[in-house]
């Protein structure tokens, strides 16, 4: 019989979990006890239920393996009796939220750090997914925070898990069962009970040219089974679409810059009819047409707009919501539809609560998310999945629908400059003095610009009625524009600044406009009030999306 081994340890000091959980260096996490130390958090400040099971899984990127092996150690020595985990240890972030929900599990682990570079040099992740399939809410990764820093003690199994992971079928450790499944099964029979795959194989296998770039992330058997195997795309429709431990060296985040393959074939001649990519953990999605880019905040808002040509959705939507930089396309969509349009703080937590309460259906972020109540996290390939549908429906193409949308609603020219690896403590002192001036700065002259209101976003949940302060600096200008300045958790390494941008333009005839020019003055109005070449001692944004 297995023995219990309790291990004597010491707290480290930085194991704080974000809104994506715990991110840190590959390194970090090989440190002696420091997986263990938080692993045992979570079991200490989360009821476990033997009952039901825990759900394991992550982007596969390196280390995934041997935290697996560790983890389950500790979930059997903790009272874990039955544990489901993606074969070869993978499952994409909404598949887990998927299988947390299917099986009623009493929560999950999930291995990843998004759109974060991996391999040993790179990044690793944790978080904690409760019952309902969303992250942990902040009470709980609270109390895993609190319980890290006076932790002594870790409870962990002896035996050394034998059985592989590249193979289906269950397994005992000690007295818990462990059970490989298929990590795409559950995800895409929801996918089948959303869409209608019929009008999407005719699509398809219809002369329709698609190309899904996986990032060789975890999108890849997804990506193959659903479009290729079962819609019948024809095959190297995905691409890069072998799961690797370091992403093949690139950086899994699907934008313009990152997303390198991808752009080059729809700018490029003989361009396929629509363009998409996911991330790391396959929560994430990019949407191109032959040479045009939809941003993720006209996304939602097309999305909204075209919701009954997807089955799964053809009814009248509770509401919807947006994070606070996201653009202000999707309100003016709600607002045609007559329905609720909720402003939340960055972080899918807060969707999670409006999704729980039934008062949205959709929602999405502008750092390339969108989602519904199909799940609890944000969903890349459920996205292309209805794009798909809104094409066959529509029987147009990606950049027709987006015109036609401008048309109708008007279009929120948008931005997003990112300031990557900055000295932290220069990017607090940027977010400090700015916000020391905000009760100045309305009715103030900036270069060709007047602020007509400015504040640091405070967000009163209409749930649960908790409150979350500074959750990113607001500037409003007269002109229809706004600035919004967040940091971003995300990264291991120094801080990125995020500068959002965005002018409304309502005449048709002006909406054909390179978006930088059109917010050339937003641009410099932002740089001017944010003194970002001062402090930060940067001229351009590493990255601009």
């Amino acid at each position: 019989m297995s023995a219990v081994q309790i291990v004597a340890t010491t707290p480290f000091d930085d194991q704080r979990p974000g809104t994506s959980g715990l991110r840190k260096k590959v390194q970090v996490f090989q440190q002696p006890h420091y997986l263990e130390n938080f692993v045992q958090s979570i079991f200490d400040a989360v009821e476990v239920d033997p009952r039901r099971p825990l759900v394991l899984g992550g982007d596969g990127r390196y280390y995934n393996r041997q935290a697996i092996g560790v983890i389950l150690r500790i979930a059997a020595a903790n009272g874990v009796k039955r544990v489901l985990v993606g074969r070869d240890g993978l499952l994409s972030t909404p598949a887990a939220s998927c299988v947390i929900r299917k099986h009623h599990a009493f929560g999950g682990i999930i291995l990843s750090a998004s759109h974060n570079p991996g391999g040993p040099e790179g990044d690793f992740g944790i978080k904690f997914n409760t019952a309902n399939g969303g992250p942990a809410p902040e009470a709980v990764t609270e109390a895993i925070y609190r319980r890290s820093r006076e932790i002594d003690r870790y409870r962990i199994l002896s035996e050394q898990p034998s059985f592989p992971l590249d193979q289906i079928g269950s397994h005992a450790l000690g007295e818990m069962v462990v059970e490989i499944i298929d990590p795409v099964a559950d995800y895409a029979e929801l996918m089948e009970s959303l869409f209608d795959f019929q009008a999407l194989r005719t699509l398809l296998q219809g002369g329709f040219r698609l190309c899904f770039d996986a990032m060789h992330a975890v999108t890849g058997p997804y990506a193959c089974e659903i479009l290729e195997r079962r819609l019948g795309a024809p095959e190297g429709t995905v691409i890069n679409a072998t799961p690797l431990e370091d992403f093949g060296g690139g950086h899994p985040d699907p934008n313009l810059t990152y997303a390198k393959d991808l752009v080059e074939r729809l700018y490029g001649p003989d361009a396929p009819d629509m363009g998409a990519a996911s991330d790391g953990d396959g929560d994430r999605n990019m949407i191109l047409g032959r040479g045009f880019f939809v941003s993720p905040s006209d996304s939602l808002a097309v999305l909204t707009a075209h919701h009954r040509a997807a089955p799964g959705y053809d009814r009248p939507l509770a509401g919807v919501a947006r994070s606070m930089p996201t653009s202000r396309a999707v309100d003016r969509v709600a607002q045609a539809l007559e329905i609720p349009c909720y402003e939340t703080p960055t972080g899918w937590k807060f969707f999670g609560n409006l999704l729980d309460a039934g008062r949205i259906t959709l929602c999405g972020e502008e750092s390339f998310g969108t989602g519904s109540d199909h799940v609890r996290e944000k969903d890349g390939l459920w996205a292309v999945l209805f794009w798909l549908n809104v094409l066959a429906r529509e029987q147009r193409g990606v950049e027709e629908i987006v015109r036609a949308h401008w048309r109708r609603f008007g279009r929120d020219y948008y931005t997003r400059h990112d300031y990557e690896g900055i000295d932290s403590k220069r990017a607090h002192t940027l977010m400090d003095q700015l916000r020391e001036r905000l009760p100045t700065l309305p009715g103030s002259r900036i270069g060709t610009l007047t602020v007509e209101s400015a504040d640091d976003f405070r967000y009163t949940d209409p749930v649960d009625g908790s409150v979350s302060e500074h959750q990113g600096i607001r500037i409003h200008f007269a002109e229809d524009a706004r600035a919004v300045f967040r940091l971003s958790g995300t990264g291991t390494q120094g801080a990125t600044l995020r500068v959002y941008l965005e002018r409304y333009e309502p005449d048709p005839a002006r909406q054909d406009r390179d978006p930088q020019q059109v917010l050339a003055e937003v641009i410099t109005a932002a740089r001017e009030l944010a003194r970002i070449p001062q402090l930060l001692d940067r001229e351009t944004p590493d990255v601009i999306t």
